[in-house]
């Protein structure tokens, strides 16, 4: 005997079909936009050219492309690209654990002070010449990234831990980094480093290297994977922590862990790429709209939508004003906030 219970309702079946649709779109929609960007650009080249390009140096046969055309594919816009998706994939990640941890809808990764910190590594390294030639930009920028976190943390547990401790202790730390990064800038800097400075400050892509690629790859990948592993955590996060220990939950040593994988990840990526704003602010809200608030589902599908959120994000960057290049940060800006109104009207509830 067949009743209507055994079928779900049709706008749930609706629902249901369309977040799966996500797994099957959201693979293709990545690679498709990995290859299509690396087309654009001055250089006229075909999606055939990168893949012959590309399997050259997996070991296929020759491309019969100029050196010159390999290089430009292979050096430049593939890592590139690639650097882009992770940079956006880790960025919204991290944006997903930090507004769970915090139960705050306007928490980011940067909320910790991380990016303001690796602004003054940087700078400390580039125009206060510290480490003698030995340190790069990166290096001081992952140094005082880590070193803000300590702070942070440190002034966070010191006025007793929670939440609201953090972001609290967040905004004073990433005012204070931020105050040291402009004082050095101002009382030490001359013009041509200060705009230097100030482009890769407000996020850009280029110039990175297949190292960089491969070290932010690792960090994201295993932040992903320890993060997903911890996916019932963070759902019991989101009800609050008096919520998550009556499920069981060891919230001190959770909310460690997850705070350090976070700094790590962002460090890493701003270490490499500069700070990009929005990303983590506004992706995570849109995708929750889409598969729900569940981490299992949550995880991967802001992991895939923040990389072709990105790599297309950077493409415009460096064409809509060819040859001269717009940073990431600015274009994620101009992007975000219009997105973030819309979504803000669209979760709005009648009191």
């Amino acid at each position: 005997m067949t009743t209507t219970l055994e079928r779900p309702p049709a706008g749930q079946r609706a629902s249901g079909l369309a977040r799966s649709a996500i797994w099957v779109i959201g693979p293709i929609a990545l690679v498709a936009s990995i290859a299509v960007s690396v087309t654009i650009g001055v250089a006229d080249l075909s999606v055939a050219d990168v893949y012959r390009v590309i399997l050259a140096h997996l070991g296929g046969p020759d491309s019969d492309l100029s050196p010159v055309r390999q290089g430009i594919v292979w050096e430049l816009r593939v890592p590139r690209a690639l650097m882009a998706a992770v940079c956006g994939a880790g960025l919204a990640m991290c944006g997903v654990i930090m507004q769970s941890l915090l139960r705050n809808p306007l928490a980011d990764p940067y909320v910790l002070g991380v990016s303001s910190g690796a602004s003054t590594g940087a700078v400390v390294v580039v125009v206060l010449g510290v480490g003698g030639g030995v340190l790069s930009l990166s290096a001081g920028a992952f140094a005082g990234a880590i070193v803000s976190f300590i702070v942070v943390m440190a002034l966070a547990m010191g006025a007793g831990g929670g939440t609201s401790r953090i972001v609290l202790a967040g905004v004073a730390g990433t005012q204070l980094f931020s105050s040291l990064t402009s004082f050095i800038v101002i009382s030490s800097a001359d013009a041509e480093r200060t705009r230097g400075i100030l482009f890769w400050l407000l996020g850009s892509m280029s110039g990175v290297t297949w190292n960089q690629v491969a070290l932010c790859a690792v960090a994201t990948g295993l932040g992903f994977a320890v993060c997903l592993v911890r996916a019932a955590s963070l759902d019991a996060f989101t009800f609050g922590a008096g919520a998550a220990a009556t499920l069981g939950v060891s919230v001190a040593r959770e909310r460690a862990l997850l705070l350090t994988i976070v700094a790590v990840v962002t460090a890493t990526l701003v270490s490499a790429v500069g700070a990009i704003g929005f990303v983590g602010l506004v992706l995570p809200h849109a995708t929750r709209l889409m598969v729900g608030i569940g981490h299992r589902r949550l995880l991967p599908a802001v992991a895939l939508t923040g990389g072709v959120f990105m790599i297309w994000v950077d493409a415009l960057s460096r064409t809509v004003f060819a040859p001269q290049e717009i940073p990431v940060g600015v274009v994620t800006a101009l992007i975000g906030v219009p997105v973030f109104a819309a979504l803000l009207i669209r979760m709005r509830r009648p009191s």
